[in-house]
């Protein structure tokens, strides 16, 4: 798109103080478009946002909104708090996301990688989805990852009780990112609003690097040679903003181009599974919310 197409458009990009979705954000305002950057740590948050105004003064309106999106609860507020300021969005752009090298358990007792990595995304773009539709022509874009191929769902450990592996875990999340991307994508034929997940590369960022061990260390080593954010971020950008795939919905990039995922991230009926599981365990938790 040029930045007349995104002119004033209205834009969410989760995990946005840095590495590609702080690239993403700031390629968007570039071409016009008003950005609303979500990040976990307030003072990184406002920095990022006075550093993007003042590196372009004469691109879109950007803004800050501050959530741990691994909290059901404060994926609510922020939903509440967008709706609040906002009558419009025409992007979501859902990137946050962390490898984990070792367990941890989130707010809500969730293993962390699946609580931040799916169910923030899944919850998140559900609370704002009435919106997203009456913007429509609207997107979504899903950053998953080439990872996806080693992921597997055991919908008996969900939480990933047991020997624990950072790297089966965050690749079954991002095997689950493009599960959702369908099962939403068929959710929404008809409204035009368009879903697509993608895999950015191997980008050089601080992925990974809260783990510790050897793990953290195989991380940095291939990052020598991995993509700067801001090539990584090339598709999430074209999914946003380019008129190219303004009708396509529901399918898996990389490098800007349509590619096929793994076997099971095709499978609709693991995508649906996916889908109910995750609306039942959010709607449990739910019910101790304040």
């Amino acid at each position: 798109m040029t930045s007349n197409d995104m002119l004033n458009k209205l834009v969410m990009v989760t995990g946005a103080t840095g590495g590609i979705g702080k690239e993403t954000a700031r390629a968007l305002q570039q071409m016009g478009a008003h950005v609303v950057i979500v990040g976990r740590n307030p003072q990184k948050t406002a920095d990022v946002v006075a550093e993007m105004k003042s590196q372009n003064p004469s691109g879109g309106e950007v803004d800050g909104l501050v959530a741990d999106l691994s909290s059901l609860a404060d994926i609510r507020r922020l939903a509440e708090e967008f709706k609040q300021k906002y009558d419009r969005l025409d992007v979501l752009v859902n990137n946050a996301g962390a490898y984990f090298n070792k367990r941890e358990i989130s707010v809500d007792g969730f293993e962390m990688t699946f609580a931040l990595n799916h169910l923030g995304y899944f919850y998140l773009t559900n609370l704002l989805l009435d919106l997203i539709k009456s913007s429509a022509p609207a997107r979504i874009v899903n950053v998953s990852s080439g990872a996806h191929a080693m992921g597997k769902i055991n919908f008996d450990n969900l939480n990933a009780k047991g020997l624990f592996v950072g790297w089966t875990a965050y690749g079954t999340s991002k095997l689950m990112n493009i599960l959702f991307t369908r099962e939403l994508s068929r959710r929404l034929e008809g409204t035009r609003v368009t879903v697509n997940a993608l895999h950015p590369g191997f980008v050089a960022t601080n992925f990974g690097h809260n783990g510790n061990g050897i793990g953290k260390w195989l991380i940095q080593l291939t990052q020598r040679s991995a993509l700067t954010p801001e090539q990584g971020a090339q598709t999430s950008i074209y999914l946003a903003s380019s008129p190219e795939v303004s009708g396509v919905s529901g399918a898996y990039f990389s490098e800007s181009k349509i590619v096929q995922p793994s076997k099971a991230a095709q499978d609709d009926d693991l995508a649906l599974r996916l889908w109910e599981v995750s609306e039942q365990l959010i709607a449990e938790r739910e019910k101790t919310f304040a």
